[in-house]
């Protein structure tokens, strides 16, 4: 048998084998955790079989789908562990922080010496490195299963309707449903730890960085208290999982659900209008946020809500800003790198500003991205008396972008997609994998980009976000979570028929199929009530604003 690995032809002395037997050696003496596979560009488990013609890659916990299985891996444990010892709590995994993930037990404290018992039973199950079996069950099988099970663990499966079987992950007699493949056995989830945090708990992982140690966890106070807002709001709505979100549905009950959602919307837009009209001195609003934030829309309604204060908002745009084309800074590559913030003239840009909050008038220039060169066209700007700068971009927290401007005349502002929809109590949705299928839909219906270009793209955009947005976020004056709690129901209908068209000959396709398959729990839902200022629109078209 003829396989391939890392490209090369690969002679096998056998007609079948597993990953595992194979490149038993090629895993022992990783200097990384090798936790999986990917073969024919799908992600696989280490158990899988080669067969005839695959093209075989080994995963560690430094590619991002070998960090989601090592995370899976190590929730799974500490969920086998809390049943063992705490079979009565109520488990929830909410959402990521840096580093680690947020836990609560719902019904009842969660104590130091818990915690201490929940560790050393979890390190127990690691060191016995327990096998963990998939076991695939048809529709009837699992409702003979759960008929005797008094548990909801992966009973969502049942339900969706693009599915024919059942899967859950056995380990001695623990089961539960956990999206995605998974390590297979205890022992490749070394390294973690779990301790009291808040009212809840954290679990710890290694960083894809430097995956063998822990990575550092940076308390977010002001991102938690957004995340935190929003989840008590989705409980106090119903609509904590996607189980949920579909019986809304069922019941016809979206307008209420969707005129809730955009309701809060509106208040906290409101409420930062409100918070900058009362601050003294502000002369300049700054904006920032990841790839799909949904900050254009934002800024557009933000401004409606300062006019109601008198405050006439009025936009300048960092992209005139760029430094010539000679004095671009260039990346490890040798390539451009428009992307970080020595890109921008920054003296001439603080100059600009200064002027303007003094109520002097500038001539604005505009870069010609074709030559390289910002060219001067009798674009003149000054403020009025009550006049407000809004800046949006990518380096907006960055106080090194607005330098020589005091800090009282600045006011900032922090926007993302903080998903805190879950799958189930035990499965949550990345706020990146909501913000990326809102990527891929706006990408195909107003930029003409397949949903294969847009995953293209994505690792350059992460990439960008971590070192330009991300480490800026907890400076803002203002946090907006842009989510709605039922947009991936409106959005499965758009994305779901682009991630399909993605074949396995290319690398992107065990993205899109996890995000395809992801959108199959949701029930489709009529856009009817959305209204024409929703985010959404920024998205799936229909915005009353122009973009």
């Amino acid at each position: 048998m003829k396989i391939f690995y890392h490209d090369s032809e690969v002679g096998v002395p056998m007609k079948e084998a597993k990953v595992i037997d194979l490149f038993k050696d090629n895993i022992k003496f990783s200097k990384n955790n090798v936790i999986a596979c990917r073969c024919n560009n799908e992600v696989k488990s280490l158990e899988y079989e080669i067969k005839e013609g695959d093209k075989v890659d080994l995963i560690d916990i430094t590619d991002k789908d070998g960090m989601r299985i090592y995370v899976r891996g190590i929730l799974y444990i500490m969920a086998m562990a809390f049943n063992k010892l705490y079979p009565e709590a109520w488990l929830n995994i909410n959402y990521q922080l840096s580093n680690a993930m947020f836990c609560e037990v719902v019904n009842q404290p969660i104590t130091d010496a818990m915690l201490l018992k929940v560790k050393q039973e979890m390190t127990s199950i690691i060191e016995r490195d327990l096998p963990i079996k998939k076991v695939i069950m048809d529709k009837k099988e699992a409702e003979e299963f759960y008929a005797k099970e008094n548990t909801f663990r992966g009973r969502l499966q049942i339900e969706n309707k693009e599915k024919d079987t059942v899967s859950l992950y056995f380990c001695e007699d623990y089961y539960n449903y956990f999206y995605g493949v998974m390590p297979i056995s205890t022992g490749f989830a070394k390294l973690f730890d779990i301790k009291k945090y808040k009212d809840g708990f954290i679990v710890r992982y290694p960083s894809g960085n430097n995956p063998n140690e822990l990575g550092e966890f940076i308390e977010t106070k002001k991102l938690q208290a957004t995340l935190e807002e929003y989840d008590d709001i989705n409980r106090l709505m119903h609509i904590s999982t996607i189980k949920n979100l579909n019986t809304c549905i069922e019941e016809g009950k979206t307008t209420e659900m969707v005129l809730t959602a955009e309701a809060l919307h509106e208040k906290k837009i409101a409420q930062i209008a409100d918070k900058i009209a009362k601050r003294k001195g502000v002369k300049m609003v700054l904006i920032a946020g990841p790839s799909s934030s949904g900050k254009t829309t934002f800024a557009k309604r933000l401004g409606i809500q300062l006019k109601i204060h008198g405050l006439n908002p009025v936009t300048i745009g960092t992209d005139n800003y760029f430094v010539e084309r000679e004095d671009t800074p260039r990346d490890e590559n040798g390539e451009y790198d428009f992307e970080t913030i020595e890109a921008l003239d920054l003296p001439l840009f603080n100059d600009h500003l200064t002027k303007l909050i003094n109520g002097e008038e500038i001539e604005v220039p505009t870069f010609d991205f074709k030559y390289g060169r910002k060219q001067y066209n009798g674009d003149k700007l000054k403020l009025g008396e009550n006049d407000i700068l809004v800046i949006e971009g990518i380096h907006s927290l960055n106080d090194k972008l607005t330098s020589t401007i005091p800090k009282e005349n600045k006011f900032k502002i922090y926007i993302s997609d903080l998903t805190v929809l879950n799958i189930d109590y035990f499965n949550r949705i990345s706020t990146t994998d909501t913000r990326l299928i809102r990527r891929i839909v706006r990408d195909n219906n107003f930029r003409s980009y397949s949903a294969l270009d847009t995953l293209k793209r994505w690792d350059s955009v992460n990439k960008g976000e971590n070192k330009n947005i991300f480490p800026y976020q907890e400076e803002a004056d203002a946090m907006f979570n842009s989510s709605l709690v039922y947009e991936l129901a409106v959005l499965a209908k758009y994305a779901k028929p682009l991630l399909d068209e993605i074949d396995s000959s290319v690398p992107e396709y065990s993205e899109a199929k996890r995000l395809s398959t992801l959108l199959e729990y949701f029930d489709g839902m009529e856009e009817t009530a959305i209204p024409n200022n929703s985010i959404l629109r920024e998205f799936i078209g229909g915005s009353i604003f122009e973009y």
